[in-house]
């Protein structure tokens, strides 16, 4: 049976430098009466294979991909020393260099992979996914930096927010919108924090929109605004609950409620 990533990646994208970042399996919780243990001889095992793997040079990156599903399982059942020997294995993968499937093709069946699995572990990997967005080795690879941006989100790290809130000033239309995307994961946060990305989404939304909707012959900044306006609008929407989607009755909105109490979750604020 193939591995759940690999399965979600083949699934989302026909193509593997078009992968984007569909979740692992769930990684299966501890019951409540269950010890965590730590150092365990099974995770330096697993380990120790996913690196040979990976060594391979791209022709076993299958029976990677399945051993890094395997450790997000693991993850949540692990202790504070495993997980973090977890994290810096696959975040290692990243490291490690594939040929092109053609020119200007990557081959990212790993890379996106790796990437993905590392946004399931939560706070523990936010360090280690921002060292590679924007990092020289990937920095071309689009489809890859998109899905280490989503991961990112995915932490529902609030320390990650100022990365996320500086990729909206992004020259890359694609990762402005994975930025976006990725802020939504924040809809339970405070509501301090919440409160900054939304000011923060609804400038670039009413200045994108003013600029294209000024220059009708200014195309880059009319494609800036299809591809960015769908996710700040939904994003924008998560984190207030509302359903609006035209920038002027946000920014309405927004005059009206920026000082109000929006609720922190614990409080009943959210969902």
């Amino acid at each position: 049976m193939l591995p759940s990533i690999l399965l979600a990646l083949l699934v989302s994208s026909p193509s593997p430098c078009l992968a984007a970042s569909a979740p692992p399996a769930p990684a299966l919780a501890l019951a409540e009466d269950e010890e965590v243990q730590d150092k365990r001889p099974e995770i330096e095992e697993k380990l120790d294979r996913l690196k040979e793997h990976v060594d391979e040079r791209g022709d076993e990156d299958t029976q990677a991909v399945t051993l890094i599903d395997e450790l997000v399982i693991e993850f949540k059942r692990s202790g504070p020393k495993d997980r973090a020997d977890i994290v810096k294995g696959v975040s290692k993968c990243l490291e490690k260099k594939r040929k092109e499937l053609s020119e200007g093709v990557p081959n990212n069946l790993l890379y996106v992979a790796a990437a993905t699995a590392l946004g399931e572990m939560g706070p523990d990997a936010t360090e280690a996914i921002s060292k590679w967005i924007g990092n020289k080795k990937h920095r071309s690879n689009r489809a890859l930096q998109r899905a280490l941006i989503l991961s990112l989100g995915k932490t529902k790290d609030v320390k990650a927010v100022d990365d996320l809130l500086d990729l909206l000033n992004d020259k890359d239309n694609t990762l402005i919108a994975a930025a976006a995307e990725a802020l939504g994961e924040f809809g339970k946060a405070p509501q301090k924090v919440r409160k900054e990305i939304f000011n923060d989404l609804l400038k670039i939304l009413v200045t994108t929109k003013a600029l294209a909707d000024s220059d009708i012959n200014d195309i880059p900044m009319r494609d800036r605004w299809d591809v960015i306006s769908a996710p700040i609008t939904t994003t924008l929407q998560t984190l207030t609950k509302e359903k609006i989607t035209d920038p002027e009755e946000w920014q309405r909105w927004w005059n009206k409620n920026k000082k109000g109490d929006w609720g922190d979750p614990e409080e009943g604020g959210e969902d």
